[in-house]
């Protein structure tokens, strides 16, 4: 009996074209690229984007591809978005048939499912032609670094392809398989990233007393900074402060004249952000000082908090419920982080997790064994094509 029977018409057309979408996220896995460097990628979208009928522009943001689907004569425009760029990793799946052919880089975040999902839902929208207005295919670059939404909305993508709403998705290791979760409000953090030197004067090992040993004015500093989050953010707001590196310029017998600590902290509005910056500064500066050594601190904020809009959070749950098993419409924020943050800054819509499997052993994102979950591309097509003929629904004549 075919298992198609009974659905939707558009749900027999995913069943039957997955095959294919799956054959394109392998082949995107095999050739990840870089933030930045997505050039073969984005002429393979934009290859396919092509085929399907759609008006298609490239080099977007440097290596961004946006592709137009004008149905009908309807007004509104919504847009969809897939990232693009790959991980700086060793791909560790010798047994993977489509696993990274390229040493040093691969999709360990599954934004070659991401694609695939989104180009499922062009080929589905290009075909049945079933909404009324403009669906713009976003495919954005650099995602991972945190500027590639930023170098495309600098690019003229909102003057150039007005939308009205953009949504977006990303997969989840950990949740069950197919299930979508989101929630209104902000439900991905600000991320920020910081590096503190420190510069005190080196001397030998033996004579500590003739030098400002760098190293344990770091390593004070290091400690310290794990009361930030515990002393001075309301225990109310969710922050979190890492320090990821340390480097020296000491040897065995030398003390160290410099340090630079590299890090990052998360919090979920401006004013955490504010706080953290003022209060890390603050602390840096006493505790060198009381060492007698200098330090200076470099804080950067890289992406926006993920602010989901509530009416486009609730088409998007309606949406899930049409073609998802399962689905969590408060799920709690997480404090990773996503460059999608910058494009809901600048036009409202909504962003949902949909679930990569939940077996205990499953690699999670940005591991070396990690692989995107094939039986959920079609999940994906489908939640996006559903998405458009709700927000931009066919008038009766």
């Amino acid at each position: 009996m075919d298992e198609t029977m009974g659905k939707p018409h558009a749900a027999r057309d995913a069943a039957r074209l997955q095959a294919g979408w799956v054959r394109w996220r392998h082949a995107l896995h095999r050739e990840p690229e870089l933030g930045f460097a997505e050039h073969r990628t984005a002429r393979r979208v934009a290859r396919l984007l092509g085929a399907f009928g759609l008006q298609v522009h490239e080099g977007i943001g440097g290596t961004g591809v946006v592709a137009s689907l004008r149905v009908g004569r309807g007004s509104r425009a919504i847009g969809l978005r897939a990232d693009m760029d790959a991980l700086a990793l060793n791909e560790d799946a010798p047994q993977r048939a489509h696993a990274s052919r390229r040493a040093g880089c691969m999709h360990a975040c599954g934004h070659d499912g991401h694609m695939a999902m989104l180009l499922g839902a062009a080929q589905l929208l290009s075909a049945r032609r079933d909404f009324d207005g403009t669906v713009h295919f976003v495919f954005q670059p650099a995602e991972e670094h945190g500027r590639g939404a930023r170098a495309m909305l600098a690019d003229g993508l909102l003057q150039r392809f007005p939308m009205d709403e953009i949504y977006a998705a990303h997969n989840i290791p950990g949740l069950p398989a197919g299930h979508i979760a989101t929630r209104a409000g902000a439900i991905m953090a600000a991320e920020d990233n910081f590096t503190i030197e420190v510069h005190g004067r080196g001397g030998h090992a033996a004579r500590p007393h003739m030098a400002v040993d760098a190293l344990v004015v770091g390593a004070e500093i290091v400690l310290a900074l794990q009361t930030l989050v515990s002393r001075a953010v309301d225990p109310a707001q969710p922050a979190v402060v890492s320090c990821t590196g340390m480097q020296t310029d000491g040897i065995r017998n030398a003390l160290a004249s410099r340090v630079v600590i590299d890090g990052d902290t998360r919090s979920f509005t401006p004013q955490v952000q504010d706080l953290l910056q003022q209060r890390m500064r603050a602390l840096c500066e006493g505790i060198a000082g009381a060492h007698g050594a200098r330090c200076s601190v470099d804080y950067r904020n890289v992406f926006a908090p993920t602010v989901n809009d509530a009416a486009c959070t609730a088409a998007a749950v309606a949406t899930a419920r049409r073609v998802a098993a399962t689905v969590d419409d408060d799920v709690a924020p997480m404090l990773i982080s996503e460059d999608f943050g910058a494009l809901l800054q600048a036009v409202r819509g909504a962003f949902v997790f949909i679930g990569n499997g939940d077996a205990p052993d499953a690699a999670p994102l940005h591991n070396p064994r990690y692989d995107f979950n094939d039986a959920i591309v079609g999940v994906g097509a489908n939640y996006f094509a559903e998405l458009v003929r709700m927000r931009l629904p066919r008038t009766s004549a």
